[in-house]
């Protein structure tokens, strides 16, 4: 019994290792400064993805580096409770940090066009020239609205051509929803992973004493 509770403990344990790289690149990458890097992502996901906490993301993933190096030693020796009792708060702090960062996606998605408006408007022409071009949109609100002009482009040719074509937020708002649905619930997904891991570890202690 302790075996299989130390084995699922230290599978559990190397996809929670396997978490922090991810979340560092992501952060890394998508962060403001670096966004040319990462040219294969669409320029709405890119946008999406530097207007989330990626700060969090850096400290979220140096906590996750620590809680590592600490679970391995504490899920081998469960002998030495403090080991452990330090480990499960650590495992505490990372689920508490990513269960609010995944709130906070989420409660982004509750407001979003009223977001992405802003979000628009802050662009550069270049920008909302991509943002056009990937949903095949003209405008922000289209033409018959007082928001800023379209950019001319592949797309939007012409007037003639924008008045044929939908202001990007409808497409927009739409491509925003369901894609940071999948980084929330990918948080939320990643806080029961380290249920599972505060589990084993309770267990093992509850083994140790036996």
């Amino acid at each position: 019994m302790a075996n299989k509770i130390l084995l699922t403990f230290l599978a559990f344990d190397l996809l929670f290792l396997l978490t922090g790289p991810l979340l560092l690149a992501v952060a890394i990458i998508f962060q403001p400064s670096m966004s040319g890097m990462s040219m294969t992502v669409s320029a709405a996901a890119k946008l999406l993805l530097q207007n989330t906490p990626l700060t969090v993301a850096f400290f979220n993933a140096g906590l996750i580096f620590v809680t590592f190096l600490v679970s391995i030693p504490s899920a081998i020796f469960a002998k030495k409770r403090i080991l452990l009792r330090i480990c499960s708060w650590l495992l505490i702090a990372c689920a508490l940090v990513s269960l609010a960062v995944g709130l906070d996606i989420w409660f982004s998605t509750l407001q979003t066009r009223s977001n992405l408006g802003v979000m628009w408007a802050m662009q550069t022409p270049m920008e909302q020239s991509l943002l056009q071009q990937q949903f095949q949109c003209c405008g922000y609100l289209g033409l018959n609205s007082t928001s800023p002009a379209f950019q001319i482009d592949n797309v939007c040719t012409s007037v003639a051509v924008a008045t044929q074509l939908v202001g990007c937020v409808g497409p927009f708002a739409s491509f925003a929803n369901s894609f940071l649905d999948i980084v929330f619930t990918s948080m939320f997904g990643f806080v029961g992973k380290i249920d599972i891991l505060i589990n084993c570890a309770r267990a093992r202690a509850d083994l140790e004493q036996l």
